[in-house]
């Protein structure tokens, strides 16, 4: 596989857009501010916040803009019952104006490559070199076969080529597969919950729940990864357990 990728060069887009000014101080006010609430007032979300929120959980980055990702929003009474179950009655998620349940799936990159071909040559003016990489190096990359085959193929391949030069050595399994779309939704998540805040709103991420009770629920297909209950709402008295703990800062930070 040659190193000259849309990865290693210049691709030759010439597309720009102009950054914005931003207000530092009052991101910083929304980052600061940003806690995990567990008991919520019983006032509801509007719903055109709850979309506008939606929409930018949706902006978040993602691997090879594949977008691996997909959130439900909990709206309906019938489900919501099941959804606290599910949530083990958490008073996070029982107290909760609403629920999101975010979920990455491991099988669409596929369907997501060929919509970003067709986009590309639909537009006329995209570099090779970015179609090449939608159409070839993608696949090569994600795919890991019947029964995990290609994978182990590939496991080889990158150990012995590793021998010699930096390689990736991942996605090589089913496994790597659900760690690379975790992490894409991840990111998602953040931009839900910190867009939530600066609408005024509060928000938990929650890991406490059953996860294979919300497949049956959502009626998810088999590659899908529950990776976060979020549960939002106005903040209560007594919803914040304490102030926020973090510690030493250079446990964490590294400077190399």
């Amino acid at each position: 596989m040659s190193n000259d990728t849309i990865l290693t060069k210049d691709p030759g887009f010439r597309y720009h857009e102009k950054a914005p000014k931003i207000d530092a101080k009052e991101f910083q006010k929304v980052i600061d501010s940003r806690r995990s609430v567990r008991i919520y007032e019983k006032e509801p979300i509007p719903d055109k916040i709850i979309q506008q929120c939606l929409r930018n959980a949706l902006l978040a980055p993602n691997s090879s803009n594949l977008q691996p990702w997909e959130i439900y929003h909990i709206a309906t009474p019938e489900v919501r019952q099941q959804m606290n179950k599910a949530c083990l009655d958490q008073i996070a998620a029982k107290s909760a104006a609403t629920l999101f349940v975010a979920v990455a799936r491991t099988n669409t990159w596929k369907e997501h490559a060929k919509e970003m071909v067709q986009l590309f040559e639909a537009a006329g003016n995209v570099p090779k070199s970015a179609i090449a990489y939608y159409k070839k190096l993608v696949p090569f990359v994600y795919n890991q076969g019947l029964f995990g085959i290609w994978g182990l193929i590939k496991r080889i391949l990158f150990f012995i080529r590793g021998l010699k030069t930096p390689v990736i050595h991942e996605p090589v399994s089913h496994c790597h597969m659900k760690i690379w779309a975790v992490k894409s939704t991840a990111l998602a998540c953040q931009n839900l919950m910190l867009s939530l805040r600066a609408y005024g709103y509060d928000s938990c991420p929650m890991e406490g729940y059953d996860s294979k009770l919300i497949k049956k629920i959502l009626q998810l297909p088999e590659d899908a990864v529950v990776v976060m209950v979020i549960s939002a709402g106005k903040r209560a008295i007594g919803g914040i357990y304490g102030p926020r703990i973090r510690y030493d800062e250079n446990r964490f930070l590294k400077r190399v």
